[in-house]
């Protein structure tokens, strides 16, 4: 089980990502979508990088659902590849089944 404060940290980063993300979005537009002058450009930059770091996307972590663990997730099911494995073997998940050669 991952460390409570972990977790919260992530919620709050997910919360700030929602928050500035149309403001991001559209200075990102004006940025790119444009031919601006170098000092426009600029200055459309200084924006972007005066948001919080924790509102960029990239700073976000899928976790799993159950345990919290950050790591092997699996997109489609939201669980780590452990868990996703002891559900699978107790036929909680239909349909799925495990490779044995």
């Amino acid at each position: 089980m991952a460390k409570k404060s972990l977790i919260q940290r992530e919620q709050k980063r997910k919360k700030l990502e929602e928050k500035y993300r149309l403001i991001r979005q559209s200075l990102k537009k004006k940025r790119k979508g444009s031919s601006l002058n170098p000092k426009k450009i600029k200055e459309i930059q200084r924006k972007l990088q005066s948001l919080p770091r924790n509102s960029a996307p990239i700073r976000l972590h899928r976790r799993c659902l159950f345990t919290g663990r950050p790591k092997a997730n699996y997109r489609d099911f939201g669980l780590s590849g452990h868990i996703l494995r002891e559900m699978i073997h107790a036929c909680l998940l239909p349909g799925a089944t495990t490779s044995s050669w």
